[in-house]
C-alpha cells in the first residue's frame, strides 16, 4: 500500500516543509530591494560630508605648503633644527626656532594632559556609576559648562589668580627638588611670583581640556552592556570591582580617544597661554621657565604678516603644528582600534 502524500490530506512531507519555510513571499521578496527615499538621501548627504572634510583638510594642508614654501627657499639654515632667529632679507621674521616651539608645545600639552587625564576619568566613572540620580544632569551641566568659557577668561584666571597662588608651592618644589632639571630656574626664568611658566600653563590648559575628556569618556562608559554589569553583581563583585572589569575595559576606547581630543585643543591653544606664559626663546627642560609654543608665537607676530616672507615662516611654524596634530590624533585613531 502506497504511503499518502501531503497533497490533500493537510500533512506536509519535511521536504516540502522545508522548502516552503526558506521561500519568501513575493511582497517580502519584492520590498528586500528597495531602498526608501530617507535611506538614499541619509547616505548621499554622509558621503557628502566625509568627501567635504577630507577635501578640507587637504586644502588647508596644501595652503600651508603653498605660503611657506617660497619662505623656507630663502632660508639658508635647516627648518627643523635651527634654533635661533630666522633671518629673511636680512630681517628677523622668526624669533624662535621650530625646535623651541615643537618642545613647548609638547611640554605644555603632556602637562596638561597629565593633571586631566585622572581627573576627567574620575568625574566620568563618579557621574555614569556613583552618583546619586538626582545628582547626575546638575554635576554633568557643571563639567560641561567649563567648555563654554572663553579661553581668554582662563587665561585672565591663569595670570592673575593661579599664578600667584602657586607661587609658594613652586619655591618650595625649586628649594627641594631644584637640582633636577625638571625643576631648576634660570637668570631670566619667570619670577616665582608671578607664576608666568609652563606649569601654570599647563594646569590652566588641563582645566580647559578637562570637560571635554570628561563629558567624551561619560557618555561611553553608560553604554556598558546592563547584562555585563549585572552578571558581575550577581557574581558578587563591588561597585569598583564591576567598575573594573566592566565599565573600564568597555570604555576605554572612548576614554582615549576623549582625551586625543582633549590634546587636540591644548596643542592649538593661543589666547590662554599667551597670558599666562611668558615667552622664552630657547628651552630648557624646565617646567619653572617660559616657553613660546607655535600658537603664541604666531598670534604674537600676526602685525608683521604684510611682509609674504615674514608671514610664510611663521605659516610654516603652522604647517608643523598641522602635521604635529595630525599624527597625534592618527596614533589615537590606532590605538582606539587596537583597543576595540
Amino acid at each position: 500500500m502506497s504511503r499518502p502524500t501531503g497533497t490533500g490530506t493537510g500533512v506536509l512531507e519535511p521536504t516540502q516543509e522545508k522548502s516552503m519555510s526558506h521561500t519568501p513571499s513575493g511582497s517580502d521578496a519584492k520590498g528586500a530591494g528597495v531602498r526608501r527615499p530617507g535611506d538614499v538621501i541619509f547616505s548621499n548627504v554622509a558621503k557628502i560630508s566625509a568627501v567635504m572634510i577630507t577635501v578640507i583638510i587637504a586644502a588647508i594642508g596644501a595652503f600651508l605648503i603653498w605660503r611657506a614654501v617660497p619662505a623656507l627657499r630663502n632660508n639658508t639654515e635647516n627648518f627643523f633644527t635651527y634654533s635661533a632667529n630666522w633671518n629673511l632679507l636680512d630681517t628677523s621674521a622668526m624669533a624662535f626656532g621650530i625646535p623651541n616651539l615643537f618642545a613647548s608645545t609638547v611640554m605644555i600639552s603632556v602637562i596638561a594632559l597629565v593633571i586631566a587625564m585622572p581627573v576627567a576619568l574620575g568625574i566620568a566613572i563618579f557621574l555614569s556609576n556613583y552618583a546619586p540620580t538626582r545628582l547626575v544632569r546638575p554635576l554633568g551641566f557643571l563639567v560641561d559648562m567649563l567648555a563654554a568659557v572663553p579661553s581668554i577668561v582662563y587665561g585672565l584666571w591663569g595670570w592673575q589668580v593661579l599664578g600667584p597662588a602657586l607661587s609658594g608651592f613652586y619655591e618650595w618644589l625649586n628649594r627641594v627638588a631644584g637640582d633636577f632639571f625638571l625643576f631648576s630656574t634660570y637668570s631670566n626664568s619667570p619670577a616665582f611670583a608671578t607664576g608666568r611658566n609652563m606649569f601654570t600653563g599647563g594646569v590652566v590648559l588641563a582645566v580647559m581640556i578637562l570637560p571635554v575628556i570628561a563629558a567624551t569618556a561619560r557618555e561611553v562608559f553608560i553604554q556598558t552592556p546592563r547584562g555585563q554589569v549585572e552578571a558581575a553583581l550577581a557574581l558578587g563583585a563591588t561597585r569598583w570591582e564591576v567598575v573594573r572589569m566592566t565599565v573600564l575595559p568597555f570604555g576605554m576606547p572612548g576614554y582615549v580617544s576623549g582625551s586625543m581630543l582633549g590634546l587636540g585643543r591644548a596643542l592649538g591653544e593661543t589666547m590662554a597661554l599667551y597670558l599666562v606664559v611668558s615667552p622664552s626663546s630657547e628651552f630648557r627642560f624646565s617646567i619653572f621657565d617660559g616657553g613660546t609654543t607655535f600658537a603664541t608665537a604666531i598670534a604674537n607676530a600676526a602685525p608683521e604678516f604684510n611682509d609674504d616672507l615674514r608671514a610664510g615662516a611663521y605659516i610654516a611654524a603652522g604647517l608643523v603644528l598641522f602635521a604635529l596634530t595630525f599624527v597625534v590624533n592618527s596614533i589615537a585613531r590606532s590605538i582606539v582600534v587596537k583597543k576595540k
